[in-house]
């Protein structure tokens, strides 16, 4: 599987001495007990094993992700068990990434990929994969899109108890709820998943973003999601993560713009869309990896990619995978990378598309990436839901 001309070539693109990670594990010793801290103190088992191993797993490397592999690819739609991913390399992602809008908000009375969604989060729970979900709500005030931003109370109104935006936020909330409580793994035990809401509230293009809302208004929404989903519904199997959009060069500061709070986040996301911009990303992932070290926080890189894996000039990328994020991934503690969909475009109408699939003209560097020791697929993970010996987890 990972064979040792691969492992060298990689080591000469990137310019490394060794290609093993150089993070020293921050739990040093058998002895030694790391402390961790869940925002629910009744997290399921299985959900504090996950956070432990989400943790744990920044000292192997990275796991790579792809937002609704198991849905749908670029040629293909609802199979059992296809992956555009799996079809290039022979293995799954580690990380299933999933949106759960259709889920929550209105779409839900006629959407017909719901069903679709529940077997593929219990398909990858069966193989030990991880699963993570957004939301690109609908505007529970004007019903327009996630990108309306129109309205400007929209949060404001949800926070208003009794008021219609709040009454029908909890709907929506309550609908989660329930389908979350339907997904079991095959011992029966209920399926954690990493949370992350509100994404990239740092820019202006949602009803949630900078542009709609004060820095307490964002806060009072994420601590009311939170709490009704924790204490009214009784969901116990989340880990919040956070996603602030970090583009260009940002800093350590920037990543906790409108931060709700220690005890209110679990995963320290950054959706990075950073291109070709090399620096950025890399800058990024270091301020990333040492909030995520300050805070005793796991952090990943929760969106990525290039629409069409092309540069501005529309010219292919034959060595993505190596330069913008093997490279800069290499020497960070790290736990996961996502990118974002492949569109179900059987036509090939337009290049939206941000990971490989069948054909692709980057497909054999991305093999160069995947048959890197820190780069981490659904065959390569340890058991993701049980307990190491070495976190406790508060």
């Amino acid at each position: 599987m990972r064979n040792i001309l691969h492992i060298a070539l990689i080591c000469l693109i990137l310019g490394v001495v060794s290609c093993k990670t150089s993070n020293e594990p921050i739990v040093s010793t058998p002895d030694e007990k790391f402390e961790i801290s869940l925002v629910d103190k009744n997290a399921t088992v299985e959900t504090k094993a996950l956070y432990s191993q989400l943790w744990k797993i920044g000292e192997k490397g990275f796991m790579f992700g792809h937002h609704d592999d198991l849905i749908y690819g670029r040629f293909w739609y609802n199979q059992a068990k296809a992956s555009d991913t799996k079809n290039v390399c022979g293995d799954y992602p580690a990380v299933f990434s999933m949106d759960f809008a259709e889920v929550m908000d209105d779409r839900c009375l006629t959407s017909t990929e719901n069903v679709i969604r529940q077997r593929c989060i219990k398909e990858a729970r069966t193989r030990g994969e991880v699963i993570i979900g957004c939301c690109h709500l609908n505007n529970p005030v004007t019903n327009g899109d996630a990108w309306d931003n129109t309205n400007t109370t929209v949060v404001k109104q949800i926070l208003t108890e009794g008021s219609a935006a709040n009454i029908r936020f909890k709907i929506w909330l309550d609908r989660l709820a329930a389908f979350v409580f339907t997904l079991k793994d095959e011992q029966g035990q209920l399926i954690p998943i990493i949370f992350r809401p509100f994404h990239e509230h740092t820019q202006t293009w949602s009803w949630w973003g900078s542009k709609c809302t004060t820095q307490a208004e964002f806060v009072g929404l994420w601590r009311f999601t939170v709490q009704y989903l924790r204490e009214t519904k009784g969901v116990h199997q989340f880990i919040y993560a956070i996603s602030p959009q970090m583009d260009g060069v940002q800093t350590k500061e920037d990543l906790q713009f409108r931060w709700p709070g220690d005890d209110y986040v679990d995963f320290l996301g950054m959706d990075c869309y950073h291109g070709f911009n090399t620096t950025a990303f890399r800058t990024n992932l270091t301020n990333l990896s040492a909030l995520s070290k300050d805070k005793r926080k796991p952090c990943g890189v929760t969106e990525t990619g290039v629409e069409g894996i092309r540069d501005s000039n529309g010219t292919l990328s034959v060595d993505y995978w190596t330069k913008q994020i093997l490279g800069p991934l290499t020497s960070q503690r790290v736990s996961m990378v996502v990118m974002w969909r492949n569109k179900y475009d059987p036509g090939q109408s337009t290049y939206h598309y941000y990971s490989v699939f069948r054909g692709q003209e980057s497909t054999d560097d991305f093999i160069t990436l995947y048959n890197s020791p820190i780069s981490l697929f659904s065959n390569d993970l340890p058991n993701m839901y049980q307990q190491p010996t070495d976190i406790i987890v508060k």
